[in-house]
């Protein structure tokens, strides 16, 4: 996905904030890189009030902040340094404290400065009351030094606003290669030297600076989705100081940097296995889906091929296309709790282009059709102030376009897009016409990737948790990263959605048993999501 959320605002210590372009001057005399902030302590202060929004008074005591240097090029003092947020929650038992755990939710992109908040979402009291719970924006993220290819909003809404999400049309095709193209150009001229240096291998050469720094000396880690390549990366890397890794929704690390225009061709398969499985568990769960009378799949078809036609026209006023159709579906998929929701728009898409009996249509088209789900486009833009400043940024295509070797010109994308979507008829088109569309024509030059081997020795396996209907991380690829990796052990979940901890009581408790006391779990474990799709009973075992 290319937004994340869990964004969050840091004010303490001094900032290099929303200038891309800039960093501070390297150290007088030129003190090589590994040497610059290498031993030094966080310093740990106040949060902003922004901060920890949302946090009860009684609370807050247990947070802090920071602001952590590290170099732009780790391997070259001369092109400056930026700073990494952070945030800290202390362990609420400190007498029993392990040590630091560290945060990362994916992306790339997200911002992780507020996960510890959210940390009794994830895990187990035990953990929670053991470590503190370290939260962090990767270079180039939120609050730790932007990249910013934009200078005004308009300049990004007009690039982005001639994206088509799934484009058919030579027109729409072209509009939205030339957009990547003009992003590209904006990101070349204003981004500055964090752009060559976005890639995960330096974000992990952060993290190791950012473990020692707490006073760790080895790493306690948890990451989801993108998260997972900074783990076992980190492990690849870092063998002897890592501690316990646990990596949610895993990528496969060695296509992902090998091939990435095939990676994406198996992400694309993925989301499809996923909403075959979203229709199957319709049709089997009867009244619970509102979408499950006649075929779901072969409704399912009829909607998607309707909308590559012609958008359909809501009752009661706006439309819904292909692209936003797609995009609605993809996002849903990584949430099993919005699927009821889903189900019942998908009828309701239905029955306008095969309308009910008389009566009921007449009753039908009296009301307005409101979709939150499948989110049809806004009609007409709001006003907006000229030359609004753009406070965004552009991290997603700034770390994917660095790490994923993609070696195909963009003329030949139109192309791969036909054979793709006979494959992966829902989402092919709507995959290809990212990463593999815009990263030919990024600007980055010669970026510091981190290609293998992968297959090292860590003290500890790495535990590998993986859904089996994860739609962006399918389960193959937890399978690939657990053999790839040296010494890791697969945790298997039958469930939905993408990522799992804090929503399945069995892998929650085999997490904090491994985190904390270093029990790996038995191998060759199947478990259970706390709930399946249309259903409210409880399904996990303890």
């Amino acid at each position: 996905m290319r937004a994340v959320a869990l964004v969050g605002a840091l004010v303490a210590g001094a900032a290099l904030t929303g200038m891309s372009g800039t960093a501070a001057a390297a150290p007088a005399g030129g003190i090589p890189a590994a040497q610059v902030g290498a031993t030094k302590p966080v310093d740990w202060g106040a949060c902003s009030a922004d901060t920890l929004r949302g946090v009860p008074a009684d609370q807050t005591k247990f947070y802090s902040c920071a602001r952590y240097r590290v170099p732009i090029d780790h391997d070259d003092a001369s092109l400056g340094t930026i700073d990494i947020a952070l945030l800290k929650r202390a362990a609420r038992t400190p007498d029993k404290r392990v040590g630091s755990l560290f945060l990362n939710p994916g992306g790339p992109g997200g911002s992780g400065l507020r996960m510890p908040i959210s940390g009794t979402g994830y895990f187990q009291p035990q953990v929670v009351d053991r470590f503190d719970l370290i939260g962090f924006d990767p270079r180039g993220v939120g609050q730790s030094n932007p990249l910013r290819c934009f200078t005004t909003q308009e300049d990004a809404d007009e690039v982005n606003g001639a994206q088509v999400g799934v484009p058919l049309s030579r027109a729409e095709i072209s509009s939205t290669l030339a957009a990547y193209r003009d992003l590209g150009q904006f990101c070349r001229n204003n981004s500055g030297a964090l752009l060559n240096h976005m890639s995960t291998k330096d974000v992990v050469r952060d993290l190791d600076k950012l473990r020692a720094a707490v006073g760790d000396q080895k790493l306690t880690y948890v990451g989801f989705s993108y998260g997972t390549l900074i783990g076992s990366t980190y492990a690849a890397m870092f063998p002897k100081q890592s501690r316990a890794i646990v990596i949610d929704g895993n990528v496969d690390p060695a296509l992902r940097t090998s091939d990435g225009v095939q990676y994406d061709r198996e992400r694309a398969r993925g989301f499809e296995i996923s909403l075959d499985a979203f229709l199957t568990r319709c049709a089997q769960s009867g009244p619970k889906c509102a979408f499950s009378s006649g075929t779901p799949r072969t409704k399912f078809d009829e909607l998607r091929e309707y909308l590559r036609q012609q958008p359909i026209k809501l009752p009661g006023g706006g439309s819904i296309d292909i692209s936003q159709f797609t995009s609605s579906v993809s996002s849903t998929l990584y949430r099993p709790a919005g699927f009821p929701a889903l189900a019942q728009e998908l009828q309701s898409l239905y029955d306008v282009i095969h309308p009910p009996a008389a009566a009921t249509a007449q009753a039908q088209s009296a009301r307005a059709l409101k979709l939150d789900v499948l989110a049809p486009g806004k009609n007409g833009l709001a006003d907006l102030d000229p030359d609004s400043p753009y406070t965004g940024d552009d991290s997603y295509f700034g770390v994917n376009c660095s790490d994923k070797k993609i070696t195909i010109k963009q003329d030949k994308v139109p192309g791969l897009a036909a054979q793709w979507e006979r494959e992966s008829p829902t989402f092919g088109r709507y995959q290809i016409f990212s990463d593999v569309a815009a990263c030919p024509v990024w600007p980055a030059r010669h970026p510091d990737v981190y290609r293998g081997p992968w297959q090292v020795q860590t003290e500890n396996p790495v535990v590998v948790v993986g859904n089996y209907y994860d739609p962006a991380t399918q389960y193959l690829f937890a399978k690939r990263m657990a053999n790839e990796l040296g010494n890791a052990r697969l945790l298997s979940v039958d469930a939905f959605g993408h990522c799992i901890l804090g929503k399945s009581l069995g892998v929650d408790k085999a997490t904090a048993d491994y985190l904390i006391d270093l029990k790996v779990p038995a191998a060759g474990q199947v478990f259970q999501p706390n709930t399946q799709p249309f259903q409210t009973t409880a399904t996990a075992k303890g």
